[in-house]
């Protein structure tokens, strides 16, 4: 079981700046000392907002995933767990973005790079855990609203116990309650 990061839409207050720590996180402070327009802006996740609502969306980073088992050009891996994208290999066929059931997998243009035919080279982008932070995924540590988590197995395990203790305690409830009429 590997760990992926989850956010609460009850807590998200759509800031973006999970955004802007991913960016940094995957090149660099230099994004703040270049022109924008020079610069390809693509954070490995996206915040969906709605009038009532929002949160980030992000790689669950799956047992089974979807994504790879789609791509043909094995331009997605499993290193220690999380789910990567390698781009050299991507060939922007859009599979995984398809496969993938939370939506979580988009493809970006790479404005700088162009394919064969001249036109801008696209590949698949999501999060990765931020493999190079020692500290974690930088989206979790810079949340304003403390929306964001990085949720570990022992976290799921912890849970999944709760989860059963707590039917089973409604199991014995409900046949006590039973005896008594």
């Amino acid at each position: 079981m590997n760990g992926y990061v989850q956010g609460d839409p009850m807590l998200c207050i759509g800031c973006r700046t999970c955004m802007i720590a991913c960016v940094v996180a995957h090149e660099g402070k230099r994004i703040f000392e270049i022109d924008p327009d020079g610069y390809d802006f693509h954070p490995k996740l996206k915040v969906i907002k709605t009038w009532n609502v929002s949160v980030p969306v992000q790689c669950k980073h799956c047992e089974n995933p979807a994504c790879l088992a789609v791509c043909r050009s094995e331009a997605i891996s499993r290193p220690n767990g999380s789910v990567v994208v390698n781009k050299d290999k991507c060939i922007g066929c859009k599979s995984c973005t398809e496969a993938c059931p939370f939506g979580a997998v988009h493809m970006v243009a790479l404005g700088f790079e162009v394919n064969p035919d001249g036109s801008a080279k696209a590949v698949a982008n999501k999060c990765d855990l931020c493999p190079n932070e020692a500290r974690g995924p930088s989206c979790v540590r810079v949340c304003p609203s403390e929306c964001l988590r990085l949720v570990k197995e022992e976290d799921l395990s912890g849970l999944l116990k709760n989860k059963r203790l707590a039917s089973v305690n409604m199991a014995v409830q409900a046949a006590a309650a039973a005896l008594t009429v």
